[in-house]
């Protein structure tokens, strides 16, 4: 069987009832770096630790006053895997047998499946210049 090795807990996912609100929170709380990325539009806002920390979503909500409190969640975990390790996992997944789902998100790639219990799982290596990116810090 194909084993590959995990880096990191790269981010944990979370869905929140402000979202600049809650960047503000864990800038201030936690002292976490505000990224904010271009080609993903107004979210996830990403508040990193160096190369770890929590991407903030909006809470779904069916109107705009009113906000599910089933909505405010975690939505999903995500750890860090290198190029070679993500190719490797793949062949894993398809060797257990697991439905996954492969995405490209601009600066990373990610493969994600679900869990006994039914919570996401995402494995996610970037795909751009690693330094350059990290040192990109944007308050937009």
């Amino acid at each position: 069987m194909s084993a590959f090795e995990l880096e990191f807990l790269d981010h944990v996912a979370i869905n929140v009832k402000d979202i600049n609100a809650s960047a503000e929170w864990y800038h201030k709380v936690l002292g976490l770096k505000k990224f904010k990325l271009e080609k993903w539009g107004e979210y996830p806002i990403f508040m990193l630790s160096g190369k770890t920390g929590v991407a903030l979503f909006p809470a779904k909500s069916n109107t705009k006053e009113i906000v599910n409190p089933d909505d405010i969640r975690i939505d999903h975990f995500a750890f860090n895997v290198t190029n070679q390790n993500f190719e490797k996992a793949k062949k894993r997944y398809e060797e257990l047998g697991l439905t996954f789902q492969v995405k490209d998100h601009h600066y990373f790639r990610s493969i994600y499946t679900q869990d006994l219990d039914d919570h996401t799982v995402e494995l996610t290596t970037i795909m751009v210049d690693e330094d350059s990116f990290y040192k990109l810090e944007t308050n937009k």
